[in-house]
């Protein structure tokens, strides 16, 4: 993966920290969450059209900040902290290359095979 795409999933893991700050939980909180939407590859269990679906849907930039916009509308703490924690999430993840899935299998990412 190119290094300037890497510099960038580093400036939004940083800025997803920085998101982070500003909500009322202790620190170690985002250590223990930070691994967390790795959940979604459970789904490949069951397939890899199930799994990279469900991949997808733990790892998706959009879904995190639809989620976090959503814990800022409804004015909840924890809706946003979750739409931070998968936002961070999928943009370490990226840094590593490690990117959408395709219904191929999990080796086969929108950032190119694994």
């Amino acid at each position: 993966m190119n290094t300037t795409l890497k510099l960038e999933e580093l400036a939004l893991f940083l800025f997803g920290i920085f998101l982070f700050a500003q909500l009322p939980f202790a620190w170690w909180w985002f250590l223990i969450l930070i691994l967390a939407p790795d959940v979604g590859m459970l789904g490949y269990v069951f397939g890899n059209k199930t799994g990279a679906f469900t991949y997808n849907l733990f790892h998706h930039r959009g879904i995190a900040v639809a989620v976090y916009l959503i814990g800022i509308y409804l004015q909840s703490e924890i809706t946003q902290l979750i739409g931070v924690v998968l936002f961070s999430h999928a943009a370490m993840d990226r840094i590593f290359g490690y990117g959408l899935k395709y219904e191929k299998g999990f080796k086969y990412t929108h950032l190119g095979d694994l």
